[in-house]
């Protein structure tokens, strides 16, 4: 099958490698400290979940790990247990539960937001790789299925200190597991309303100095229509597949030296239904069924690596080349309507000194970066933007102060350069209450399609588009109560975005094309996120968000001003069953109506999505489980016009040996 993109001729290398080796080194350490207090190799996750299962290997370019209390700024980590109890098939259902996180979804783009920022604010790393598309800057979340044993962070506010162009509003870190997390064979099969039919099988090893894994996964269903029912519309099934076959493992060459490889593919293939722009039709700016139309992307991308300690482990050196290459192709009756293609090479050396028991620690990180974009249904013009990165970045952790600083210069071809930084601070008043504080700047480069044009006399470039840039602070609280059980976090957030890119409609031809504002964009809310262990198997997680995002003094589209998600958790004390309940809600929000010009605005209503789920096993290595997703019912819109699915039933088993 011809595919929208042209793959690496270095791809074959890096996945057969990846076959063989690939974690980070502190990652790895972390596996094998803690793999001891699993009580079982073929026991589900939910019910030997480590002692620790939360720590944060993003927040540093070190991956130096630290627990959440221990952070700066703000973080949720959702563990290999949460996924697995809440049942999670696709990430973007529990990033519902992380406060800050907006999820908006249409077939074949689902997009989020943090904090009120743009969606290609947010920089999404699958097992430390990039995985934006270049060409439009940001990542279809709705591709990235939840792999058995995998684990999730999100960072919130600025990280481009860190991690330059595309962190702005903050970072979505995913990890697969690795050998030593869960050795042996696991596999869960499930069908359900709709046809559908989803599957997943992983493999992992490890032995003295090395671990591998193999893991694969198919989500397919026929799906529901998505279109209003008027007019004879609302009658078309909007279904969609999905492969995802990954690998990584590592090998320790000799004591203090090890190698690493991560290896991805990716393919999804799904219908979708156009809007009507008919003057004088019923149907005028709505979605309408379209017989024919579908899409496929496609994406492969990897990681090879090498880590030496030296100094009995204080200084250590990383060496890294990652890539990835993407492509979509979109169809219509008539056959390929659009097809476009990107990539992206980055290579990083990383250094870390670690002064011993004194607490600080000094890193430094190089970065280099081309990324590609070529339309090649409408320019067949291949554009390409480099960037070289500089950054340094002290931390000091103490038995009552942490500190965390960072700063980057960032040297680009096609604009200007641009300096970010972060600081942020962490206080132990007493032994259960945590000030913590931060504050820092982020950019947002112009992608290459508004540089240089996504559709001939649609939608036209701007080469002189300067980069967003915002200066974003917090001021948080964290409190524990009953000795550690309960632990409560509220989050005050101020950024202030210059230079917002928009797309604009200038005469006398009036087609579109992006340009930056000269007004300020503005994003505050307070995050709440509650935990608590109840007793007698029950646990709670919950999460509110209040935001406040206007440009020029008017509220931005898609910016809910009200989210919030309750997740209750029992687990038989025996290890014999589950049952998990989670509440999602997601206030009313603003959305552009093309059907006149210029757009009038609408409102989305608001939602409550109700998800029951329940495991019992039946055998040591053998569970069944079954799911009810939007339980209720709830029929809404998270993009204008565009209908979500109602109730889905799912019932399936799970072996692991």
């Amino acid at each position: 099958m011809k595919t929208g993109m042209k793959l690496s001729g270095a791809a074959p290398f890096v996945i057969a490698a990846a076959l063989a080796w690939g974690t980070p080194v502190a990652a790895q350490d972390a596996a094998e400290a803690k793999s001891e207090e699993q009580t079982s190799d073929v026991t589900p996750i939910i019910f030997r979940e480590r002692q620790r299962p939360d720590i944060v290997v993003s927040a540093s370019r070190a991956e130096r790990m630290l627990y959440p209390e221990d952070f700066t700024g703000s973080v949720t980590v959702i563990t290999p247990a949460q996924l697995e109890q809440r049942q999670i098939r696709n990430i973007e259902d529990v990033l519902r539960d992380v406060p800050g996180v907006a999820v908006s979804s249409v077939p074949g783009q689902t997009q989020i937001r943090l904090r009120g920022t743009e969606a290609n604010h947010v920089l999404v790393l699958v097992d430390g790789i990039e995985v934006s598309d270049p060409g439009s800057g940001e990542f279809d979340i709705g591709t990235l299925q939840a792999e058995i044993g995998a684990r999730l962070e999100v960072l919130r506010g600025p990280q481009s200190a860190l991690y330059g162009n595309d962190a702005l509003g903050g970072v979505v870190a995913y990890e697969s597991a690795s050998g030593g997390d869960i050795p042996g064979f696991a596999a869960f099969v499930e069908g359900g309303t709709n046809n559908t039919v989803n599957g997943a099988a992983r493999y992992g090893a490890s032995g003295d100095g090395w671990d591998a894994a193999l893991s694969a996964i198919v989500v397919s269903t026929d799906g529901e229509p998505n279109a209003r029912p008027i007019a004879g519309n609302g009658l078309r099934d909007i279904g969609r597949d999905s492969y995802t076959v990954s690998s990584k493992g590592s090998l320790e060459v000799a004591p203090g030296f090890n190698l690493r490889a991560v290896g991805r593919y990716v393919l999804s293939e799904g219908q979708f239904n156009r809007q009507d722009f008919t003057f004088g039709s019923p149907t005028n700016g709505l979605v309408v069924d379209s017989p024919g139309v579908g899409f496929e992307t496609e994406s492969l991308s990897g990681l090879v690596g090498a880590n030496l300690e030296a100094s009995g482990g204080d200084w250590t050196h990383d060496l890294s080349i990652q890539f990835t290459a993407a492509g979509r192709r979109d169809f219509a009756l008539t056959g390929l309507a659009n097809d476009n293609e990107s990539d992206r090479i980055k290579a990083s050396y990383i250094t870390a000194y670690d002064f011993g028991d004194s607490g600080h620690s000094l890193i430094f990180a190089a970065d280099y970066e081309l990324e590609g974009f070529n339309n090649v249904t409408n320019f067949d013009d291949r554009k390409e933007a480099e960037n070289v990165g500089f950054v340094g970045e002290y931390r000091y952790a103490g038995e009552r102060l942490d500190v965390a600083a960072a700063l980057r210069h960032d040297v680009n071809d096609l604009f200007k350069d641009a300096t970010t930084f972060r600081i942020g601070a962490g206080y132990r008043v007493t032994e259960t209450t945590r000030l913590r504080v931060a504050v820092g700047t982020g950019v947002k480069n112009p992608t290459l399609s508004e540089l240089f044009g996504f559709f001939d006399g649609v939608f036209l470039g701007n080469p002189d588009l300067q980069p967003e840039d915002s200066t974003s602070w917090e001021i948080g609280l964290d409190q524990t109560l009953a000795e550690g059980r309960v632990l409560i976090s509220a989050t005050y957030f101020n950024a202030e975005l210059d230079n917002e890119i928009f797309t604009r409609f200038p005469p006398p031809t009036f087609i579109a094309t992006p340009g930056n504002r000269t007004t300020i964009s503005t994003q505050q809310g307070v995050e709440l996120a509650l935990s608590a262990e109840l007793g007698a198997g029950f646990s709670f997680n919950g999460a509110y968000t209040f935001l406040d995002a206007e440009e020029d003094g008017v509220e931005e589209i898609r910016r809910p001003d009200h989210l919030a998600s309750a997740v209750l958790d029992w687990s038989d004390p025996r290890e014999r069953g589950s049952i998990n309940l989670a509440v999602r809600y997601n206030g009313a929000a603003l959305d552009s109506n093309f059907a006149t010009f210029p757009a009038t605005i609408e409102t989305l209503e608001a939602y409550t999505l109700v998800n029951l789920n329940a495991r019992y096993r039946l055998a040591e290595g053998l569970s069944i489980f079954a799911r009810a997703e939007n339980l209720l019912d709830e029929r809404y819109e998270p993009v204008f016009s565009f209908v979500a699915p109602g109730t889905n039933v799912i019932a399936g088993f799970e072996a692991r040996f």
